[in-house]
């Protein structure tokens, strides 16, 4: 019903306008008990295959909303009645930044894609902090949920300065979540993916693995990357054993990598932004096995990009993703997405002979 009627229609209206009037919707049915149970009692999928232990935490499911969605960390409460196993939430910087002016989000149909620009857009650590008990129900979150971090959006803050933002909100709120992730990847920001160059990341590892270890730590990279960029990086990781894993991968701002059905005239209205959806899932897929094969497995990696079905949540956990995570195909798919994603892994799990999700990860690579 959301595929053919819905979604016609609201692809008619703006699409962050569309995208806020959800998150105002989920904010108020999440406040509510009936709102909570009523939402659950047509999305709520469970099955011990799809139980899982991933870097000291259970999931119910290996599916989870990736950062992006909910920026403002508003979803908290409803999002476990959606069926996710867990989320992520933010991007959060330690200073609020409006977002970059003027259009910030394109959809792109004939691509089930998105062009992203929203620059960082989120109400600041200090908010967030703030608000976790109102964020929780009965004093806990009811699905696992990261906070995704990053160095607030302002040109001014450079060089050292940088990684004392990032620290200074790793501080803040890494002992109030499942996990954390160290966004150094956004491509809609002033210093770009400054981060994900060896020196720059070696001087961000190093100072934050003198911090204390609240929880599990992950890095999320582009999903464009080349083998040889990764290697690079993973050089720099294996001495830090305060990283975990990887979520892989972010928006990619290299249109001449992807291959884009949409006309030139719809992708220029956001020359600057990033792509995001379909486009995106070899490039990701891809980039998730050299890492698990490169690594001998010892990360844990978080899937994101073009997870549209059971069959592309499948191909990225065989190829070493051990949780998958979806923003457009939630956006493309309705909310029922999570359910078909994790009916449908159940059945390619019997269907190969695998007990728990835990059993195919990897299990393209090592065959």
């Amino acid at each position: 019903m959301y595929e053919r009627f819905l979604r016609p229609i609201l692809f008619r209206f703006d699409p962050e306008r569309v995208h806020d009037f959800f998150v105002w919707i989920g904010e108020r049915l999440g406040d509510h008990p009936a709102g909570r149970a009523l939402v659950g009692m047509v999305s709520i999928y469970r099955h011990p295959s799809l139980r899982t232990r991933v870097a000291g935490i259970e999931f119910e499911n290996p599916v989870g909303l990736g950062a992006g969605f909910d920026k403002d960390v508003r979803l908290t409460r409803i999002m476990p009645s959606v069926g996710f196993g867990f989320m992520e939430v933010g991007a959060v910087t330690q200073r609020p930044y409006a977002g970059n002016e003027g259009l910030r989000l394109v959809r792109l149909p004939d691509d089930h894609s998105l062009i992203v620009y929203y620059g960082l857009k989120n109400t600041g650590a200090a908010d967030v902090l703030r608000r976790i008990p109102e964020l929780q129900t009965n004093g806990r979150f009811g699905i696992p949920v990261g906070v995704n971090i990053a160095k607030t959006n302002r040109a001014d803050i450079k060089g050292s300065a940088s990684i004392e933002d990032y620290a200074a909100t790793y501080r803040m709120l890494g002992p109030h979540f499942s996990y954390v992730t160290l966004n150094i990847s956004c491509p809609n920001a002033q210093d770009g993916c400054t981060f994900q160059e060896p020196r720059m990341l070696e001087g961000l590892l190093a100072t934050l693995s003198r911090e204390r270890k609240y929880c599990p730590v992950f890095l999320k990279i582009s999903s464009h990357l080349s083998f040889e960029e990764t290697d690079a990086i993973l050089e720099v990781v294996a001495k830090y054993p305060f990283v975990d894993g990887f979520v892989v991968g972010n928006l990619s701002k290299r249109r001449d990598r992807l291959t884009l059905r949409s006309s030139r005239k719809r992708l220029d209205l956001l020359p600057e932004g990033g792509i995001s959806g379909a486009p995106l899932k070899d490039a990701s897929t891809d980039l998730i096995r050299h890492i698990h094969e490169r690594s001998g497995g010892r990360y844990a990696i978080i899937g994101l990009g073009g997870v549209f079905t059971a069959e592309d949540a499948y191909q990225k956990i065989l190829a070493g993703a051990s949780l998958i995570q979806i923003v457009t195909g939630l956006i493309y798919g309705g909310p029922r997405t999570v359910l078909r994603i994790n009916k449908g892994l159940v059945e390619l799990l019997a269907r190969d002979g695998y007990a728990h999700i835990a059993d195919a990860v990897g299990k393209e690579v090592r065959a």
